[in-house]
Order: C-alpha cells, then structure tokens, then sequence
C-alpha cells in the first residue's frame, strides 16, 4: 500500500487538529500490518512564506476566493484582516452590531462601497458616524440606496474623513448641504461623481467648490433634477479635468457658456503669464467632456469649443446639436484623440462636420458614431487626413456600406480596432478588410445582414492572426470592442463583497485600450 501522499495543514495556525485527521483516516486501512507502516506527512508549504508575499498572493484572487482562504487557518485569516484595503457590505440597517467586530478585523480599508437595495433599510446616520470613526485611512467612498443617511450624518462623517479623494453617491435623500460639508472637509478629494441625489431639487443651494477646490480633478452628474446647482463647484475647481453631465434635467447652454468663459480666461491669462513672465499656473484647463441626453443646442457646442485643450469629447442624445456645433468645436479643439457622436438618427449632424473633424483633429485615435449617416465622401477625408486612427466605430447608420467600409480598409493604415454594427454592408465590405488596413487586430461585426457567415470563415483564413467576432459565425474570438448600454464609468476599482454575516439607456462603444 506505501506511504501516503502528504496532507496541506498548518503547524500551529491550522484550525482542525492533525491527530484528528490521523485517526480518521486510519480507519479507511484494514489489517494490522499496514497501520505501522503509515507516515502522514503534515506540510504547510506556506510556512515559511512571509505575511507580506502571502498577502500579495491574496490581492490576485476575487472576493470569494479571498474569502474561503480566510477560513484556511489562524494566520490567513490574520494576513487576509489586515492586507485587505477593499471592501463592500451589504449596507442593510442589521449590519450596525457587526461593524465593531468587521472593522477590527478589517483594520486597514481605504476603499469602501455601501449598497443596500430598494426594499431594505439602509444603515443610519449613527453607523456611518462608526464607520468614519474606525475606518481612518479611508480614501474611497461608494453609496448606493443608503436612503437613511441624512445631511447632518454626511456632514460628521466629512469632518472624520479628511484623507478621503474620491466619493461616490447615488440614489441617497441627502442633498446640497451634505456635498457642500465634503466640500469644505475633505480638502483632498479628487472625484465626485452624483446620482440621482433626492436632495438636489429646484431651489436647493448652490454647492461647492469649498476646499477641494484645488484637489478636485472629476465631477460626474447624473439623472439630477437640479443639476446647474454644482456650476459653482466646476467653475470653481482650479484644476478640474474631466465633466461629466449625463441625463440631467433643464436647460444646459448657460453653464456650458460659463464653463467655455472660464477656459477662455484660462487661455488669455496663460498669454499673459508667457508674454509678462508671470508664473501663475492655478488654473488647469478641461480635457474630457460628456454630455448625453441633455437638453444642449449648439450654443452649448460653440460654448465649449472654447475649452481648446479638450482631448475626449462625448456628444450622446443631444438632438438640438448640428453640424454647426461640431464645426465649432472642430475648428477649435485641435487635440481631440476621442470623439463619440450618437446622432440619434436625427441627421443633424453627418458629413459636414466630420469633414471638419478630419480637417482640423489630426490627432484623433478614437471616432466612434452611432445613428449618423455619414458617407465616403467624409470618412474619405478621415482616413486621409486622421493618420493616426487607431479606433474606429461604425453603428446604426443606413448611409454606411461596402463603398464606405472600402474606403476604410484602402486609407486606414494605423487602424487596429473596427466595430460595425447595424450598417447595410456585405461580404464585398468584408473582403476589402481581408487585405486592407494591415495594422488591423480586432473586428466585430453585429446586425450587418448581409454579411454571411461564409465571409467570417474567408476573413479569418486571410488573417489569421485578427480576432474577429461576428453574429453570422459560430466562433466568438474574443472581441472586447462591445456596443453595450452605456452607464457612468465612476471611477475607482470594484471591490470585493463581504457580508455582515461573513465578516444608460444609450448605446455605445467601449474599446479595451490597453
């Protein structure tokens, strides 16, 4: 029978006990003869592994992996305790006796989500006051549903949490005096990013920017009624990068009017400062700006074209937008490296302004447009003039076809990603991508239905080496390059899901850029 094989326990961490076990399987060998011959070998091949590269190993595994290591022995379940910085509760109103004890154990988080769901009590006041009481290196915040956390509670929490950088809060009651106390507090944050906030209503107070206003880099705004109460948080943020204004109510024209004002002075100081030596450089310029379902017109287009410095431009459901605008912003936006256009089909915006696109954005890596007819006549001019087009996406236009794709596949040197989706091509178009755009890696093909699955098979035998996803074939390769309903990508990495118990509507395209 020989030895057996060696059995994985702890020395002195293991929580079962070894003689335990011994006895146990001793009872699986009949015959006198053989119980002398038995050697269980106890080997923790861990032991000698310090707790600094065994909780490097933890920070490769998911929640629930990580979560049934903790139950391996004594010092996993230490390492686990005090090297996990991330962490998401159950926010429900039974959680509050458990937090003590959680927060023991999990002494070292600085990254903290909050849900509880639409039928549940969400925890109060007194247990985010706990929270900010234990949690001191907390540097990340995400609520979502916490309906019971009043002004006065974020407000207590705000004046304990003075590292944190970024705060992220949707579906909650609170409303402006609770941001502006985050405001005036945590003079380190970075990003904001507001949903659907019940206390920001018409006549609610004008918030910010208070003493973030030089760390704030992000404002994200969604589904709020009472949006243009944060216009004096972005004019007001000396260093704000990226805005984000997705399906908020009411007219948007003026506070992109004031937003373009302020960068223009930006710009007209910043010659002062060269043309009189003066060194003063308070003042960052915008570099991304999102606005989808908004009710904007292309005053609020030539508003922002003021903002020269902008790198990443979405334009998603504004249907009073027109070529007029994006010729504005075109002529004066010259590093534009991403675009996303969503005409919604209203064919206000096609080949007249992305002729002036590819005229003046010789920049641009990333173009994705979706309900846009545009024709060859100005993807012509994009290929020709954008030599540095690396992404590109095609969907919903029924002005798009084998003469476009054509253009494409012969002009398109840099381009390494393509998506069409919805487009009347066919295996013509197909065929000129088998030999044009040598750079070309990634292809997806949806809802194109005259494109066979024979022409999938053809393309791959003529590259072998692309990855190509099509509905017409059998084999998905893979494609990341998805069209997907688009949400508010709220900065900050998911975290992991512990329990108490335990311890938009727009479609778009996502490219995977690195």
């Amino acid at each position: 029978m020989g030895q057996s094989p060696p059995v994985v326990l702890g020395r002195e961490n293991s929580l079962c006990d070894p003689f335990t076990f011994l006895s146990s399987s001793s009872a699986f060998i009949s015959g006198e003869g053989f119980r002398d011959e038995i050697a269980v070998e106890i080997v923790d091949y861990t032991a000698e592994l310090p707790d600094e590269c065994l909780a490097f190993v933890f920070q490769f595994l998911g929640p629930g992996d990580r979560n049934r290591c903790s139950l391996v022995c004594k010092r996993w379940f230490r390492v686990d305790g005090w090297s996990r910085h991330r962490l998401s509760l159950n926010a429900q109103s039974e959680i509050v006796s458990s937090l003590p004890s959680l927060f023991t154990r999990f002494d070292s988080v600085s990254k903290l989500a909050l849900r509880c769901s639409r039928k549940s009590i969400s925890l109060t006041d007194d247990a985010l006051l706990t929270i900010s009481i234990r949690c001191r290196n907390l540097t990340r915040l995400k609520l979502r549903g916490c309906r019971e956390i009043t002004d006065e509670g974020m407000s207590t929490f705000a004046k304990n949490s003075k590292k944190l950088r970024k705060l992220s809060c949707g579906s909650c009651m609170f409303g402006a005096k609770a941001l502006n106390a985050v405001l005036d507090h945590c003079a380190n944050l970075e990003e904001l990013s507001v949903k659907r906030l019940r206390g920001i209503h018409d006549g609610a107070e004008p918030i910010g920017p208070g003493a973030a206003a030089s760390s704030l880099k992000m404002i994200c705004l969604k589904e709020l009624v009472n949006g243009q109460s944060f216009a004096p948080l972005v004019l007001g943020s000396k260093n704000l990068k990226t805005v984000k204004i997705i399906h908020c109510l009411g007219d948007w024209d003026s506070v992109l009017q004031l937003i373009g004002n302020r960068n223009r002075n930006y710009n007209e100081n910043l010659n002062c400062d060269i043309n009189y030596g003066s060194s003063d450089s308070s003042r960052s310029p915008l570099m991304e700006i999102h606005l989808e379902r908004l009710q904007v017109s292309d005053i609020g287009l030539s508003a922002i074209s003021k903002c020269t410095k902008i790198e990443n431009l979405h334009i998603v459901k504004t249907p009073e937008c027109s070529n007029y605008g994006l010729v504005c912003v075109a002529e004066n936006c010259k590093l534009l490296r991403k675009l996303h256009i969503d005409g919604w089909r209203t064919n206000r915006i096609g080949d007249e302004g992305l002729i002036a696109v590819a005229k003046h954005c010789s920049n641009l890596q990333e173009l994705v447009l979706i309900g846009v007819n545009a024709t060859h006549v100005s993807l012509s001019a994009i290929a020709c003039n954008c030599s540095k087009l690396e992404r590109l996406a095609l969907c919903g236009s029924g002005t798009i076809g084998d003469t476009e794709i054509a253009c494409i596949a012969t002009k398109c040197m840099a381009l390494k990603k393509l998506c069409i989706k919805g487009c009347p091509i066919s295996d013509i178009a197909i065929e000129a991508l088998g030999s044009g755009c040598p750079n070309l890696v990634k292809i997806k093909v949806r809802k194109c239905r005259g494109v066979s699955s024979d022409a999938g098979e053809w393309l791959r035998e003529q590259r072998g080496s692309m990855l190509i996803n099509m509905d017409a074939c059998d084999t998905d390769c893979g494609f990341e390059a998805s069209v997907s309903d688009i949400g508010v990508h709220e900065t900050g990495e998911e975290v992991g899901q512990v329990t108490a118990v335990g311890a938009s509507t727009s479609s778009n395209v996502e490219f995977e850029l690195h």
